[in-house]
């Protein structure tokens, strides 16, 4: 089938579109496209993870959400026009089109979840088929509807050949891995990724990221605060396990200079990435990472030292496109949970039997 992705992620970038033919169990991944959101676009998202703090009505919409959810949904609908346009497909030979939407709320152990996106107004706007509301039955299942992405990761690393266990790293706004062993997927939020970063640089520089790690190259880590930081409970608890975007906000780098502050916080996600490895089964032989911390060399070289001996690549340097991945995973996710096979796993979300998932809403 002719499946696209759609993800907004924690970062609150842009929207990126994959295109991807697949039988829900190999992928040929191809062309992809990121659509930055303006600056409005942006704050008012961000006024909207704001917003959603209080709710405990996965349904409800109030006052701002509501217009956050319409202008998210207007704005996928502009995205998959526009990459259909760019890369010379008819709307009508795409068969399906997997939404992710935006993660607003993600309380797993409230079995709660809420991603802003209109499926339906989707699919009518589209004239094609949407799966949407990935994480909601993983959840209500008392499964932590996170990571999604695994099942995936899998059939790249099985493209890939070779043996031993990989685990691919996804740095966004939080940080998660896919563990591949055989036939083992186990999979877990490790902790931050950019998110912590990314905040601290826009409140101090009015920048949205530490662009090629170029402040943090610049501080120093404060190991006092990284030991404290470390020593949060998360870091103990086996995977299964998942994150907020915004879990870790509370722990403050606001008295440090803002070269420092970058260190530490990027040194943080690297050392949140390394305290995974004992809960595994066997430490990974590779490390291959994707989403936008492997475009930060800092970060890299922090991966590299703290997770050696194990090499660390970029997904990139294996012809992936490791900015598209997330994308490319809910296209594939969307023609599995057509196909009715599962999504998440007892080992990748704690759900207590594999399951499907996604809501499938027609033209």
């Amino acid at each position: 089938m002719r499946a696209i992705g759609l993800m907004s992620g924690t970062s609150l970038d842009g929207i990126d579109v994959a295109l991807v033919e697949t039988d829900g169990e190999t992928a040929a991944p191809g062309p992809a496209a990121t659509y930055p959101y303006a600056e409005a676009e942006r704050a008012l998202l961000v006024r909207a993870l704001d917003a959603a703090r209080t709710l405990a009505d996965r349904a409800a919409r109030p006052g701002l959400l509501a217009e956050a959810e319409a202008m998210l949904t207007a704005r996928h609908e502009a995205a998959v026009r526009d990459f259909c346009a760019a890369h010379g497909y008819a709307l009508d030979r795409i068969d399906v089109v997997g939404f992710h939407g935006q993660t607003v709320l993600h309380r797993p152990e409230r079995r709660l979840t809420i991603q802003l996106g209109d499926g339906a107004r989707l699919a009518r706007a589209l004239a094609i088929p949407v799966v949407h509301d990935f994480r909601a039955a993983d959840v209500a299942a008392g499964g932590q509807g996170a990571p999604l992405v695994p099942v995936f990761h899998r059939a790249l690393v099985r493209a890939l050949g070779g043996t031993g266990p990989v685990a691919v790293l996804n740095i966004g706004g939080v940080a998660n891995i896919s563990y591949i062993d055989g036939e083992t997927l186990i999979a877990c939020d490790t902790g931050p990724g950019n998110a912590l970063l990314d905040d601290f640089m826009a409140r101090r520089t009015g920048k949205p990221l530490d662009r090629d790690g170029a402040c943090a190259a610049r501080g120093r880590a404060d190991k006092d605060w990284l030991a404290r930081a470390l020593a949060q409970p998360f870091f103990e608890g086996a995977p299964p396990k998942s994150l907020d975007r915004d879990d870790f906000a509370a722990l403050s780098v606001e008295a440090m200079t803002t070269e420092d502050g970058a260190a530490t916080l990027a040194a943080f996600t690297a050392r949140g990435v390394a305290r995974v490895v004992p809960l595994l089964p066997r430490a990974p032989v590779r490390w291959i990472v994707v989403g936008g911390g492997a475009h930060n060399p800092v970060l890299m070289e922090l991966l590299a030292e703290a997770l050696a001996p194990a090499p660390v690549v970029t997904g990139a340097s294996l012809g992936w496109n490791g900015d598209a991945i997330e994308a490319q995973a809910f296209a594939f996710l969307a023609v599995r949970s057509l196909r009715g096979l599962p999504l998440t796993y007892p080992a990748t979300t704690g759900v207590p039997a594999p399951l499907c998932g996604g809501v499938l809403a027609r033209p």
